[in-house]
Order: structure tokens, then C-alpha cells, then sequence
């Protein structure tokens, strides 16, 4: 397994900050990212946090606990599959003393016992499981999930609460041989957020569809919240149990009572409130920067917010001869590619050693300029009619450039946009398909032909393919959509080649490409249907390059490499000989977009860009590379590019 490997930041993650949690005293936070870190900071004046402890996974951190009865303990939960427990003294250095690895896939979430001794383990294969903290031993299964487990909470008085994306919410009590077995409540949507009050009284329940539940131990309902049109997914009670903070997917954080008064709300486009823990006053809130933000409980006003920016790569799109690169800052970037491919052809014999990162770059610095800075983080990029359009995790599409414009709230963050005709499709994580008028950037129509978030957009033809979390892929118009073809589990990607050929990326470790002819106005048919198999990881993004009878399938996933295959529509098997690792990152591969018909750019959060084409032998390969955070660097604004 590889580990991430990404440039620093001095001050704080070097990408966005996944999950955060208070110590009982409030004295100390620990803030877990995607950059394999986890961040401990000293609280003690709120205005002002201190870094005294970094720690180090090999792959992104999901969740960190601290212990309730050693309060110098702390679990960590990572996509490593396995958790660290870390002794951090007051005033000495962390260190690790145990290491639960035998967990079968990712762990999500943490919750220690009330002894101090035993721990908790959640994971994406939806299992909930027991182990010795110290020892390792594992002491075995107290529940499973039919979906990925994504949080445990337990109570003081022991009782085990996890939730998952089949939602279902379970409550058992491993202590009590003669309690029957878990209880379960089971929930349309998907439950990502849970968390016991600290009376052991309550149960909080964030689920998909917006609302909050409040339950009894026994699962019966006390009430009802709906807190938001996005997604609630994540909870965290006040000190003394009077009110709690939700965070959700509009961005927002919403304060309620116990009863289910609203209090008042907080909006920050930077921050990411995924995540949420509450201690002594104090709220803390995960962030797309490079530091959690720290709010007053009592008045939502901010103490203090990140102190850095960072530019992961999360969308790539082309405008001519221009690449644009949308961040996690908020940022869309212009690149010039015009001469990379000369740069290509000099330096052929040279690209593709190793992992490529300085093949061609002997062409000189690209001329780059920033179109755009929203702020919240772009999830997609789009162009129609020569405009760049942005879709963010803030839930607006925004139109870059001099003639800036934003469009009303649109309810969720928006994964994925593509031009159709004279509209623009945004799809949501809501799982709506919106269709926007560009030059107002007001919804003209909406439809929600899929059951789960809509990851991907592609044109084709007089229509358009989506691709979602309920596993398929549809294609048409926006109001007469067919489901074409399915994984075994979300579709991340779909991508498009000259109206004949699609592929797409799942989180079932596949890719699958197709052919397709037409079957009447904006509809098609799959004729032919052959299945990649890369890397035992999700894949997270597709790209094609070639023609439609000899395409080449690009797919990059979170084993961090690029690979490629050569289409033989005659005969699969040899299609999947042809597989091989062309590059690799130090993150998760993000994105890819066909440049012409001989190169594509593919990004990783790790900050770089590749460009990737046939060199002068004909082979694919790496042709140069390219680095965001230079990139932003350099960068002049819009404006001032037009006016120079």
C-alpha cells in the first residue's frame, strides 16, 4: 500500500480536514484529514490554537476518539484499515502504542467503551467490531451494516449505536449477554451521523434526507428536525444536553434545542461540516483548508477560522486551447496547453520514466490566470458557448470570468455539470438533474431521475449521460431518462468519446466500456459491453482518448495510480491484457478530461497535472507535468491577463 505523500503546509493539513474531535476538558482538539494526518492542537486559549502533535497514517483519516477514561489517549481511524492508538502527554512527544490491523477494509469511525480498555471499530465493508485497545486482540462482531457502517457513538452507560448508508440505525449493548441482540430502526435514506447526549438519554440521528432524529435508547422516536434540504451528516450535543449543532451538506451549521427549537445558523463557504464536535463552549468544524475552524457554542460567532489555503484539484475542464482546474480553494485556473503538444514531440524519448513528473517541462512555464475564487470548493466544471461555468460544494453554479454571475442556492453541493444544448445540466447530491438558462443561471427544469447523488455528467449527442451513487448510468433528455447500464456499487465517472463509445469509473474497482448507437431522438443503446479490472480499490475518474473502433481507457483511483488500457472491441480478453500503470500520485487520482484527440490531463490530489497523449512512437505516456501549487502561484487574475 502506498503512501500519500504531499507537500506541506505550514500551517496546518496539506488538504481538507475530514473529521474533528474535542477532548471532554476542551483543552485539546485533534483535527484528521485527507492528507494521512492528524493534527492535535492545544485549545487552551480558543482564539489562538496551537499544533503540539502531528501523527501519520498512509492513507487519508477518517475519524479520531479520545478516551473517556485516559483522557491522554486518542484512536484514529483510517483508510489504511487500520486504527492507532496514540499516548499524547500534556508535555512530551505522542507516541503510538498500539495498532488495530486486521480490519478487512476502510475504518470510518472510533468509539471507545466507557472502561478506557476496549474500542469500537466501524468500517465500509459494514461491520461494527470489538478490540482490546492496547493489545490488539480482537474480541469480535457486534454488528453489521447490508451498506458501508459510517459512525459509531457509544454511550456512558456503554450502549453502541452505528449507522450506515443502508440506513439503518443500530443500538446493542456488547456488555449485556441478555439483551437480544442490537435493536434496528431502519430509514429510507442513508444515516451518516449519530451521537449519544451525555446522558446517555438520547440518541441524534443525521440522515440524508435532512432531517434530524431524536431517540430513545430503545429507538423510539422523540422528534423530529428537519434541519436542511441537503444532507445532515454530522451531530454533536452541548455540554449539559440543552441543545445540539448539526452540520450538513448546505454548508452550513444549524444550532437546535433539545426540544427542536432552532437557535440560529452559521454559513461559511470554507467550512466542511462533514464533521462537528462540541466541548466546553466551544464548536468545532471540519474545512476544506488547512485547519479546522473553532465557533462560540453560545453566539455561532466565529473564534478563529483556517490560516491556509489549499488548491487540491477536484474538476478539470478545456476551453480551446486552455485547461481549467477547479480547487478545493475555491479557485479555477486557466493553463495555456498550446505548446505542450511540441513539447510532447521533442521530448518523447524522455517522457514517461518513473512517474513522469518532468517529462516536457523543458517547454517553459504554462501562462496561467485565475478565473475565478467563490471561495467554497469547486466540484465541477463546465463549458458553454465559450463560458466556464463552476458548480460548488456550497451548492451554486457560478460563471467565471468578467462577467461573473451566481446562481440561487440550488439546495446541495453540485458534483457534476455538462452542457446540453442551450442549457446547462447541473446534477446535485441531492440527486437532482437541474437544467439552468447560462446567461441568467436561473433553474429552467428539474427532474430526479436517479436515486442517489448524481457523481458525473457527460454530453452526448442531443442529450447527456449521468452517472450516480444508486449504481447506474443513464442516458437521454433531461425528462426521458433510461438506465443504460449498472456496477456493483456508486458510479464516480462517465466520460464520452465522438458520440459512440462511453466509459465509466465505480466504487465496485471496475471500469466498464461501451458502444452505443442511437435508438431514436437522444436515446442509444449499448451494443458492446467489456470490464476493466485495475487496481482492488474504488476508481474514482475515466477518460478516453483514440477513436471510437480503437479507443484507449484512461482510469485513475484511490490506490493513486493512472492506468490504461487498449481497446479491442473484438475481443475483451486481450482489451484486458492490455492493462497497465502509466503514472502515480501521492493521492488519489481525481480527474481527467480529454484534451484533443491524442492527449488528456489528468489530476491527483496531490496538486499535479499531468498531461498524458502518444508520444512521438505512438505510445501513450506521460508528455509533462504540472504542479497547482506553482501553478497558483504564478497566476494573474482574469482581468489583468485580458488587460496585459
Amino acid at each position: 500500500m502506498r503512501a500519500i505523500d504531499l507537500k506541506p503546509n505550514p500551517t496546518g493539513h496539506a488538504a481538507p480536514v475530514t473529521h474533528v474531535a474535542f477532548r471532554a476538558d476542551g483543552r485539546r482538539l485533534a483535527s484528521c484529514s485527507y492528507d494521512g494526518t492528524v493534527l492535535v492542537w492545544d485549545t487552551g486559549v480558543p482564539s489562538r490554537p496551537v499544533r503540539i502533535a502531528k501523527l501519520r497514517h498512509r492513507r487519508l483519516v477518517n475519524a479520531s476518539a479520545w478516551n473517556p477514561a485516559v483522557p491522554t489517549l486518542l484512536a484514529t481511524a483510517s483508510a489504511d484499515k487500520t486504527v492507532g492508538v496514540w499516548q499524547i502527554p500534556d508535555r512530551a512527544r505522542a507516541d503510538l502504542v498500539g495498532v488495530l490491523a486486521r480490519h478487512t477494509d476502510d475504518v470510518n469511525s472510533v468509539g471507545w467503551m466507557p472502561d478506557g480498555r476496549r474500542l469500537i471499530c466501524v468500517s465500509e465493508d459494514g461491520r461494527a467490531t470489538l478490540w482490546e485497545a492496547l493489545t490488539g486482540a480482537y474480541l469480535g462482531e457486534v454488528g453489521t451494516h447490508a451498506a458501508h457502517c459510517m459512525t459509531v457513538s457509544v454511550s456512558r452507560d456503554g450502549l453502541v449505536a452505528t449507522v450506515g448508508e443502508d440506513g439503518m440505525v443500530s443500538v446493542g449493548a456488547p456488555d449485556d449477554p441478555d439483551s437480544g441482540g442490537p435493536l434496528t430502526r431502519h430509514y429510507d435514506a442513508s444515516v451518516e451521523g449519530c451521537a449519544w447526549s451525555h446522558s446517555g438519554k438520547t440518541l441524534a440521528v443525521a440522515r440524508d434526507d435532512g432531517a434530524v432524529d431524536l431517540l430513545t435508547p430503545r429507538l423510539e422516536p422523540v422528534r423530529t428536525v428537519q434541519v436542511s434540504d441537503s444532507a445532515a451528516r454530522a451531530v454533536s450535543w452541548a455540554d449539559d444536553d440543552g441543545s445540539l449543532v448539526v452540520g450538513a451538506y448546505d454548508g452550513s451549521l444549524h444550532f437546535l434545542g433539545a426540544s427542536g427549537e432552532r437557535l440560529r445558523r452559521l454559513d461559511d463557504v470554507r467550512q466542511w461540516p462533514r464533521s462537528v464536535s462540541a466541548a466546553r463552549g466551544l464548536v468545532a468544524v471540519g474545512s476544506f483548508r488547512s485547519s479546522p475552524h473553532l465557533v462560540d457554542f453560545r453566539t455561532g460567532s466565529r473564534l478563529v477560522g483556517p490560516a491556509g489555503e489549499n488548491h487540491g484539484p477536484n474538476a478539470l475542464a478545456v476551453r480551446g486551447d486552455e485547461l481549467l482546474i477547479g480547487c478545493d480553494s475555491g479557485r479555477v485556473f486557466a493553463v495555456d496547453t498550446g505548446g505542450t503538444d511540441r513539447a510532447a514531440d521533442e521530448t518523447a524519448d524522455g517522457a514517461g520514466r518513473g512517474n513522469g513528473t518532468s517529462a516536457g517541462d523543458g517547454a517553459g512555464p504554462p501562462a496561467v490566470r485565475t478565473l475565478a475564487a467563490s471561495g467554497s470548493p469547486v466540484l465541477s466544471l463546465a463549458v458553454h458557448d465559450g463560458g466556464v461555468f463552476a458548480g460548488t460544494y456550497a451548492g451554486h453554479v457560478v460563471r467565471c470570468g468578467e462577467d461573473e454571475r451566481t446562481s440561487e442556492p440550488l439546495g446541495a453541493p453540485v458534483p457534476s455539470l455538462c452542457s446540453s444544448g442551450d442549457r446547462l445540466i447541473a446534477g446535485t447530491y441531492n440527486g437532482e438533474l437541474l437544467a439552468l438558462r447560462p446567461d441568467l443561471l436561473t433553474v429552467a427544469e428539474r427532474a430526479a431521475p436517479h436515486g442517489g447523488s448524481v457523481k458525473s455528467l457527460a454530453a452526448l449527442g442531443g442529450g447527456f449521460l449521468s452517472a450516480a451513487t444508486d449504481r447506474t448510468v443513464a442516458g437521454g433528455p433531461l425528462h426521458r431518462r433510461v438506465t443504460l447500464w449498472e456496477h456493483g456499487n456508486l458510479v464516480n465517472s462517465v466520460a464520452t468519446l465522438d458520440g459512440q463509445v462511453a466509459a465509466t469509473a465505480s466504487r465496485d474497482h471496475t471500469v466498464k466500456v461501451v458502444r452505443l448507437v442511437p435508438a431514436g431522438a437522444a436515446a442509444w443503446q449499448v451494443t458492446r459491453m467489456q470490464t476493466l479490472l485495475g487496481a482492488d480499490e474504488s476508481v474514482k475518474c475515466v477518460g478516453l482518448l483514440g477513436d471510437a473502433d480503437a479507443p484507449q481507457v484512461l482510469a485513475g483511483s484511490y490506490d493513486f495510480g493512472l492506468r490504461l488500457w487498449e481497446v479491442d472491441w473484438t475481443d475483451s480478453a486481450a482489451t484486458l491484457a492490455s492493462g497497465r500503470v502509466l503514472a502515480e500520485f501521492g493521492q488519489g487520482v481525481s480527474c481527467i478530461v480529454r484534451l484533443d484527440s491524442r492527449r488528456a490531463a489528468v489530476a491527483g490530489w496531490d496538486g499535479r497535472i499531468l498531461i498524458v497523449g502518444r508520444g512521438g512512437d505512438g505510445t501513450v505516456r506521460v508528455l509533462r507535468s504540472l504542479d497547482v501549487g506553482d501553478l497558483a502561484e504564478r497566476a494573474v487574475p482574469a482581468r489583468e491577463a485580458v488587460a496585459g
